[in-house]
C-alpha cells in the first residue's frame, strides 16, 4: 500500500507500523529478534531497524513515537544506513503504549498541523 503518512510506535521489543490515508489504514508488528531488550547486540537492532525501515516502503511522511529512546536510535540508524528513510521522518514524539487507533489519531492529528504548517500561506 502506498500512502503518504506514516506513524511508528518503537520500543527495543517491537514496533507498530501504521500507514495511512483518508480512507485506508496498514498496520504491521514488526518484532524484534533480540530475546534480552536491554542486551541486545548492534546486529539484532540493525536487523529490527531494516525491517521496520523496509515496512515503511512507499510513505513520504513518517511520524516516530515510543517510551524510549529506539525512537532516536532507529532514526539515527536510518541516517547513517537509508538516508532516504531519515529523510521522511519528520519528528520523533515520545508516548507511552497506546492502541493502534489512538495512534492514527494521534499522528492524523499532527499531520494535519505539520501540513498546514507547511502548506503556501496564500493558497490556505
Amino acid at each position: 500500500m502506498s500512502t503518504f503518512h506514516a506513524v511508528v510506535w518503537i520500543d527495543q521489543s517491537e514496533a507498530h507500523v501504521l500507514m495511512f490515508d483518508r480512507e485506508h489504514i496498514e498496520a504491521q508488528r514488526i518484532k524484534s529478534r533480540t530475546h534480552h531488550k536491554h542486551q541486545g547486540k548492534a546486529e539484532d537492532s540493525a536487523a529490527f531497524f531494516a525491517d521496520v525501515a523496509r515496512a515503511l516502503t512507499g510513505s513520504h511522511e513518517v511520524l516516530l513515537t515510543g517510551p524510549g529512546l529506539a525512537r532516536n536510535h532507529f532514526r539515527d540508524w536510518c541516517a547513517s544506513h537509508l538516508p532516504v528513510v531519515a529523510d521522511s521522518v519528520v519528528d520523533s514524539v515520545a508516548s507511552d503504549h497506546p492502541s493502534d487507533g489512538q495512534l492514527v489519531a494521534m499522528a492524523r492529528q499532527y499531520f494535519k498541523k505539520f501540513d498546514n504548517m507547511a502548506a503556501n500561506p496564500s493558497t490556505v
